[in-house]
């Protein structure tokens, strides 16, 4: 016996609803890659349509323009940084080890996000137009810098750190020890003859950085 056809409602009442916060992230995660790969002037929306599994009309429904796209990925790359840095335990540690754990999450996220340093090279050519446009960025950026001012503090009192360091000076310098030889990595391979992303240079600069850093930091007496 033949089953009775099925009605046009009936068909839409069986389909499971669309997953809005499923998609959204996947056109969100192709924009990352295609904004990392060709900045925002040459980035395609319809690339991204395309990576995402989606349609340029989804696209404009979530984000509204590609302007806010755009300013949505650089929200979201950096949130990463952000969320993983402050997931760090400072509390229960030494301040040497608080900053040593500093140091290395930040040397190991670049390393692992190759797409962060490409879209924060495309944005500084912008002169930060975008990230200008944002008030996510700056609020999730001031707890890093606050943590890293008590173990700063912290290791003034027991004598282990000088007294006079600044911690966004010392966030910008540890940051630089971690982007710089990356972001510049084809070029100074080429000018030097040697190859700088060879895991053996890489593992030697990362160890070297590191003992400037906690140079820096020693009592001027020590």
């Amino acid at each position: 016996m033949e089953a009775a056809p099925t009605s046009r409602s009936e068909n839409k009442r069986s389909r499971p609803p669309r997953n809005a916060a499923a998609t959204r992230q996947r056109i969100l995660a192709a924009a990352v890659g295609e904004f990392a790969a060709n900045g925002f002037s040459g980035a395609r929306i319809e690339n991204i349509a395309r990576a995402g599994k989606s349609n340029i009309r989804m696209i404009y429904h979530h984000f509204g323009s590609k302007d806010q796209l755009y300013i949505e990925v650089l929200e979201h790359v950096l949130d990463q940084l952000r969320e993983d840095e402050l997931g760090l335990d400072f509390e229960h540690v030494s301040p040497r080890e608080g900053v040593h754990r500093i140091f290395d999450f930040i040397h190991g996220h670049f390393a692992s996000h190759p797409e962060l340093m490409s879209l924060l090279s495309s944005e500084n050519l912008n002169k930060a137009a975008f990230l200008q446009r944002s008030t996510r960025i700056p609020e999730r950026a001031s707890p890093v810098i606050a943590a890293l001012a008590t173990l700063l503090r912290r290791g003034a009192e027991l004598g282990v750190f000088r007294s006079d360091v600044d911690p966004l000076h010392l966030y910008v310098t540890i940051v630089s020890l971690a982007y710089f030889h990356r972001s510049n990595a084809y070029t100074l391979s080429q000018i030097f003859r040697h190859d700088l992303l060879d895991p053996a240079w890489q593992l030697q600069h990362r160890e070297q950085a590191r003992e400037m850093v906690f140079a820096f930091l020693a009592p001027v007496n020590a």
